[in-house]
């Protein structure tokens, strides 16, 4: 059974290129995706933790820059 990809394999080609890849193999896409679409996950869960917290339904823009600061440390630390 193929879950279900919430990305598109196009738009992670181009940032890979953005990056400076002349080429990027499907594999390699694929991997980037699923990288991203965990992260992406446990940053909304993190977001959602602290508009619960915040006594909120409704998750804002603030939750998942917080979250993202938090769990992504060592990348905006350098921002």
């Amino acid at each position: 059974m193929v879950s279900e990809r919430e990305l598109s394999l196009a738009p992670i080609h181009r940032l890979i290129k953005k990056a400076g890849a002349a080429r990027a193999s499907e594999d390699a896409a694929e991997e980037l995706r699923k990288i991203l679409e965990e992260i992406g996950i446990a940053i909304a869960k993190e977001a959602l933790s602290l508009a619960q917290y915040a006594g909120r339904r409704t998750v804002r823009r603030e939750d998942i820059d917080r979250a993202a600061r938090t769990l992504l440390r060592g990348y905006y630390s350098t921002q």
